[in-house]
């Protein structure tokens, strides 16, 4: 029975990160919805484990790909959909400046490989911009940067406080985190 309500758990998670990306075709959500999507891995992290947490992003990214706003479902994909799990491995990294760093590096790596499928996909170059095009790029890093900073801080927070007011609730409900793996 416990092993059915994973399962059951783990496919309901699945269709909300995917019924939330659906909604990045709504105008000027396009950054923000992957970032939301990406909350319901880290739920999953904490009530099911990391292996179940993966297979919700597999079957959410599958998802995503067939029916999202293009934009947000690359950034799902490369980068918001998973990073809620890595995260979790990056932070037994003990020495401090070595995990923020893996964590930048991470970021950095998705945010380009996102960039240039995208222009490949769309054929969107930023040197067609004149001379601001030069320095887009670098600036659009730049403050993606000082995003992913206080996104990586909103998951802790979000976190901590789905522990302390919903998990409880949920292993009651449920009975999904009693001997879990």
């Amino acid at each position: 029975m416990k092993q059915a309500k994973r399962v059951a758990f783990g496919g309901a998670m699945a269709a909300l990160a995917t019924a939330i990306m659906l909604t990045a075709y709504f105008p000027y959500l396009t950054y923000a919805i992957p970032c939301a999507a990406g909350l319901v891995t880290a739920i999953c992290v904490i009530e099911l484990s990391m292996g179940w947490a993966w297979g919700v992003y597999a079957v959410s990214a599958f998802l995503t790909l067939l029916f999202a706003e293009p934009e947000a479902k690359l950034l799902y994909i490369f980068f918001f959909g998973y990073y809620p799990i890595l995260k979790t491995y990056l932070e037994k990294i003990k020495f401090r400046p070595l995990e923020c760093l893996a964590k930048f590096a991470v970021f950095n790596a998705a945010v380009l490989a996102v960039y240039f499928v995208f222009a490949g996909l769309f054929g969107v170059d930023m040197s067609d911009m004149g001379d601001f095009g030069k320095y887009t790029a670098v600036i659009l890093l730049a403050l993606g940067n000082a995003a992913f900073f206080l996104y990586d801080i909103l998951i802790d927070r979000l976190a901590g406080m789905y522990l302390f007011r919903l998990h409880k609730h949920a292993v009651k409900l449920l009975g999904i985190n009693e001997g879990r793996e």
